[in-house]
């Protein structure tokens, strides 16, 4: 092609871009005479507004009063920004960390738990001044206020201290200040024989846990009481708010366990340089062996890392800029004040003081969402439309330079977002009279039952829990997520249309490790309850499908789990064979083989090549396997629209009247990615494909493994990356564009089939489909491993029996010897695997054997 004809194409491109900036001139121009919502029509403002209420049963009428106006029946109305996705505790912790460090005037902390020692960048002996605690100091110390609120648990039920969070956080400087709420008073009755009772909700331990001891009264009275509500119901929201600037929310917690790389390793053994460790102290955690433990000393973990697996976790977050931040700060200063004014406006008078939402954003925020009017001024949205020409007329230039010139070096496609403007964003919550001394509102409950109803093609839903119903009958349980589901199934099964929805979430809820054991019954009744909503008990999502004549209703609806394996270095570093293994090894510029994670990634090495230089069975004793805990609370509906926040899919969270949590819904008012869905032409969003796309990617190993030392511009804060990098058209990215194609849906399938049969007979895991009553329990997973929760003499005993610790390879299945186990591993890709659901299906009652919930707690466990 001659230079001539280039310069024609690329004028010819540009067309759009230069008629954009003519319609900014003529903005700028009538500026003073027109206003904010015709300003806003121009950059695709949209003031739809719609109202559900069929997500819960709601006791106080159909307006919700103040929030009656807004989409959701939200506090807050919608309105605008950007947002940026993270996958996993590493680069959100990074992103984080950068923001900071540019703190100037005051941080915004809400937290579940909070550990002031949480490394936010590792390893950790090299980022000492990215500790928590370090940096909260030294922008405190530079004149930042700081504001934290974290969940006051009662402590004979959690083990999160939050007293040490308090204590320690004040400690540092004068301006950080720390509320704890709510406050317990124990009733009379409480004994000191519930010192080792558990509760077993979101993340919470079960070790001891024995419900048979704990009567209602007697848990009435522990937990106490505030206007008539005993207070079971913990804060459950994660947001962090730098200056009225920036947010950072979504499902991670400041706190041990979270921090994780998408490749999930969960061995961190490093005999030959231990500053090589990852995860220090407790944050090296696998609750199913060992829960957390006087967090206070955090550096003393009873979890043995060179016995045992720590539990990876996945998990989702956000950074967002523009006027969605004053929605969040309006959230923020909205409980602090409620708080000041319930405890400390008489507690320690002059020490704190009401807030006021200060955000820089240049809106008008009505803080209860009175009125729809847009949140920008005209000179906002100058702004916004200034940076999304620029942007467009950057990215237009760099479709045009790879059409003509090829790829970038590398081979690689060039990786770029084809950016919106910005995306519409409304802020949703849980909240009532006990959490914020507010009416109930259940609007993310409301934002899932819509964007369950209005998806066209295809819903994702990666959460903690799934609990929910789909008629009246199914008591306790009340909210009707699961009725929209069974709706919208019937719909499109009715009109024979392609529809399907994917749902992830642990295989394993809370973190049990012999599902048998006593202090396993929480656990269980979780498991009952989701059992009960997805196919048994009668009423179930896919029993109420097959009884309305859906034959198949895997063709629209499947579920899935997450599960990973590591190798746990063992070798003595006096070993002069050590020695040149990690002489090797270090040799490699991205891999480490203290953890071989990176094989089931993209492009890893290959396992049967990896070296080990002790004796054979060593190394398989070193191998260890633990399901990856999904700790997300996501909604992707038809690569559009983008549910994200704290929120589980269950009574607890959707409710609003128990568990306080935040989600934003996110959507384009333009999408502008061309795609498909069922091979059908589709409009989709960026921000959400690129999301669902790189998800999906993850599950499956088509992501290569990174470093946790090497950030990406993923890695960044929105305030200096304001899209994610995606690599578009690439071949990964083709596999996993069209989540209904008969291709893709073949890749998924398959892939989750073998993974599961791998790690079905080199590890014995429960639950598995295999096992269908408690005595198949006991041939599958009893007679192979030694629990930690055992005595000393039980655990001695199965030692002499020839049992293994919990997680390690069940030996007798390869006869062949570690060789034989690397070829059956080396088949495992990514992380996906099938969820069992006819695990104990044969038995009654999963839950226990002749004791029934009584209704206190099945309340709690929904």
């Amino acid at each position: 092609m001659s230079f001539g004809s280039f310069l024609k194409k690329a004028k010819d491109g540009l067309k759009d871009v230069k008629q954009g900036l003519q319609d900014l001139d003529k903005v700028k121009e009538n500026l003073g005479k027109m206003s904010i919502s015709d300003v806003g029509k121009i950059f695709g403002g949209d003031d739809k507004h719609s109202h559900t209420h069929d997500g819960v049963e709601c006791h106080e009428g159909a307006s919700h009063g103040e929030y009656g106006a807004n989409r959701y029946s939200s506090f807050a109305p919608e309105t605008t920004g950007r947002a940026k996705w993270y996958v996993d505790g590493a680069s959100y912790f990074w992103a984080l960390s950068m923001a900071l460090e540019e703190a100037r005037e005051y941080i915004y902390i809400l937290d579940w738990w909070l550990s002031p020692e949480l490394y936010l960048r590792r390893p950790p002996s090299r980022n000492n001044r990215y500790r928590l605690d370090h940096m909260l100091k030294a922008a405190a110390e530079r004149g930042v206020k700081v504001y934290v609120i974290v969940y006051k648990e009662v402590p004979q039920a959690l083990t999160l201290n939050s007293d040490h969070t308090k204590k320690a956080l004040r400690a540092l400087h004068p301006n950080i200040f720390v509320f704890r709420h709510p406050d317990h008073h124990p009733g009379n009755d409480v004994v000191t024989g519930l010192q080792d009772f558990h509760k077993s909700l979101m993340n919470f331990s079960f070790k001891n846990f024995n419900l048979a001891k704990a009567s209602e009264d007697v848990l009435k009275g522990l937990y106490g009481t505030a206007d008539d509500v005993v207070l079971y119901w913990a804060h459950h929201e994660k947001l962090c708010l730098i200056d009225g600037k920036i947010a950072f929310m979504g499902g991670l917690d400041l706190c041990f366990g979270r921090w994780d790389t998408i490749s999930h390793p969960i061995a961190d053994a490093h005999p030959g340089n231990v500053d090589d460790i990852i995860f220090p102290g407790q944050d090296y955690n696998n609750a199913r062996v060992f829960d957390f433990e006087n967090v206070d000393k955090w550096e003393q973990n009873k979890l043995d890392r060179s016995r045992f697996s720590r539990m990876g976790w996945s998990d989702i977050a956000l950074s967002l800029t523009g006027p969605i931040v004053e929605s969040l700060e309006t959230h923020f200063v909205q409980r602090w004040n409620f708080i000041f004014n319930k405890k400390y406006s008489t507690k320690d008078p002059g020490k704190y003081e009401r807030l006021e939402v200060r955000s820089h954003q240049r809106q008008s925020h009505h803080g209860h969402g009175h009125g729809h009017g847009m949140a920008y001024t005209a000179q906002s949205f100058l702004d916004e439309g200034t940076e999304y020409l620029r942007n467009e007329m950057h990215q237009r230039f760099s479709r045009l330079s790879h059409h003509f010139f090829g790829e970038e070096e590398h081979g690689r496609p060039r990786r770029s977002y084809e950016g919106p403007r910005g995306q519409q964003i409304q802020l949703t919550r849980s909240a009532c009279n006990w959490s914020l001394g507010v009416k109930t509102e259940h609007s993310i409950a409301n934002a899932y039952i819509d964007a369950i109803k209005n998806a066209r093609y295809h819903i994702y839903i990666e959460n903690q829990f799934f609990i929910t119903a789909t008629s009246d009958k199914q008591k306790p349980v009340t909210n009707k997520i699961g009725k929209a589901i069974v709706d919208r199934i019937l719909r499109a099964h009715q009109y024979n249309e392609p529809f399907h929805i994917v749902v992830i979430m642990p295989a394993v809820p809370a973190f049990a490790g012999d599902l048998k054991s006593d202090g396993a019954l929480g656990t269980r009744a979780i498991m009952e309850f989701q059992y009960f909503s997805i196919n048994r008990g009668g009423y179930s999502i896919l029993e109420t499908l097959q009884k309305a004549g859906v034959e198949d209703p895997s063709r629209y609806i499947t579920f899935y789990n997450l599960r990973s394996f590591d190798r746990i270095n063992t070798n003595t570093p006096g070993d002069s064979q050590y020695r040149r293994y990690n002489y090797a090894a270090s040799q490699l510029s991205h891999y480490s083989w203290d953890s071989i994670a990176a094989c089931y990634m993209d492009n890893g090495p290959d396992l049967n090549a990896i070296p080990w230089t002790g004796p054979p069975e060593k190394e398989m004793d070193a191998y260890v396997s633990e399901q990856l805990y999904i700790h997300s609370k996501l909604l992707i509906a038809d690569d559009s629209l983008v549910i994200c926040g704290s929120a589980n899919l269950n009574d607890r969270s959707q409710l609003g009247n128990h568990d306080s949590e935040i989600a934003v819904v996110i959507t384009d008012a333009n999408p502008s990615l061309d795609t498909t869905m069922a091979g059908y032409p589709h409009r989709a969003s960026h921000f959400a494909a690129s999301l669902r796309r790189f998800v999906f990617r993850k599950h499956l190993g088509l992501l290569p493994h990174q470093p946790v030392d090497q950030p990406d511009r993923n890695w960044t804060p929105v305030t200096h990356d304001p899209v994610n990098e995606y690599d578009w058209g690439s071949d990964a990215d083709c596999l996993v564009a069209d989540p209904l194609s008969p291709r893709f849906m073949d890749l998924w399938r398959t892939t989750a089939r073998r993974n599961t049969e791998i790690f079905s007979r080199a590890f014995h895991p429960v639950p598995d489909d295999k096992v269908r009553t408690w005595k198949d329990y006991e041939e599958f997973f009893s007679k192979y491993f030694v629990n930690p929760g055992e005595s000393a003499e039980k655990q001695a005993e199965g030692y002499k029996q020839g049992k293994v610790d919990y997680g390690h390879v069940v030996k007798e299945e390869f006869p062949g010897g570690v060789e034989e186990l690397k070829a059956w591993l080396s088949g495992v890709r990514g992380t996906l695997v099938e969820m069992p659901l006819g695990f104990l299906a044969d038995e009654e009652d999963i839950a226990k054997e002749g004791l029934a919930l009584n209704s206190l707690t099945q309340e709690l466990y929904t």
